[in-house]
């Protein structure tokens, strides 16, 4: 597996800020799209929360299982064809999943786990590492020069919501409280690294997208109306897609001047999503429904 490139494209810019590092993995993996111009659904999933294309090529997907229940998430690789391969196992209800290096890490209630090449899991981020004891992680979001961000969305009702940031050494730190330095993020979930200096952060609880600066800790809301924010992934034009979790929307943003455009509403319950390295096809895990879909850029 590659490492993740910094040679960030000025160009490719939203609200100020480069192509994520995210998008900037895929892009090093894969060719051009292999699926055509119709949404393509693969079926046979419990409960898939998140998705990322690795540096190998393939797409890991996060499975809750059931519900509340420990030790039955999972994450597993899905290919065109529908086949769905085991990965990792013995994980509890994992969500947000990123690839960095020869590595993936899955977010999972309390704990972060690092996923090696062969799917051997080991808890990385230990819950007893946080400033404060983590309720409910949830989206993962790395920058390319050594810092990892996990949301911990707190209690679902607008408290004990965080994002924390730590590294290589497992050194973890509150960056965001949305109780009481932040008060206005009441619920984060999805996190997309915007520059060195600010995140983007979704609110699941109002529906609003936010743009969080490092450094001051200030936090600037860029739209709204998004319902259950959820998944945030950025194509090679700068172009952002957010997913509606309550209400199973897709929307495109294309720039802070223009209102979101939807672009569907056919998903149950569209989670974490994230785009093919081509940037010609966004993949939508719908925890409901129990699908992965291929779904085409329009």
């Amino acid at each position: 597996m590659s490492r993740i490139s910094r040679d960030l494209d000025p160009s490719n810019r939203l609200f100020g800020a480069s192509l994520s590092a995210a998008i900037v993995v895929s892009l090093l993996s894969l060719g051009t799209s292999a699926f055509g111009k119709e949404p393509t659904t693969i079926s046979g999933l419990k409960n898939p929360e998140s998705v990322v294309v690795g540096a190998d090529r393939r797409i890991y997907v996060t499975m809750l299982g059931e519900m509340g229940k420990s030790g039955d998430g999972s994450v597993v690789i899905v290919d065109s064809s529908g086949k769905i391969t085991p990965f990792a196992s013995g994980m509890d209800d994992p969500k947000g999943i990123i690839s960095v290096g020869d590595s993936l890490y899955v977010a999972d209630v309390t704990k972060v786990w690092k996923v090696d090449a062969r799917g051997k899991a080991e808890v990385f981020i230990p819950a007893s590492a946080f400033p404060r004891p983590p309720r409910s992680l949830n989206d993962l979001a790395y920058d390319g020069q050594g810092n990892y961000y996990v949301s911990d969305s707190g209690d679902g009702a607008g408290k004990q919501g965080a994002v924390f940031r730590f590294n290589t050494k497992k050194q973890v730190s509150l960056v965001l409280d949305g109780e009481l330095t932040s008060p206005q993020v009441a619920v984060p979930n999805g996190l997309l690294v915007d520059d060195p200096e600010h995140l983007l952060v979704a609110d699941f609880g109002l529906g609003f997208l936010y743009r969080f600066d490092l450094v001051t800790g200030n936090a600037q809301r860029l739209g709204g109306g998004f319902g259950g924010t959820d998944g945030l992934a950025r194509d090679g034009r700068g172009g952002l897609f957010v997913s509606d979790w309550k209400n199973g929307r897709l929307f495109q943003v294309s720039s802070e001047l223009e209102p979101p455009r939807l672009i569907s509403t056919k998903f149950q319950s569209a989670a974490d999503i994230a785009l093919t390295p081509d940037g010609r096809t966004i993949l939508i895990p719908d925890m409901k429904a129990g699908t992965l879909t291929f779904f085409p850029v329009p």
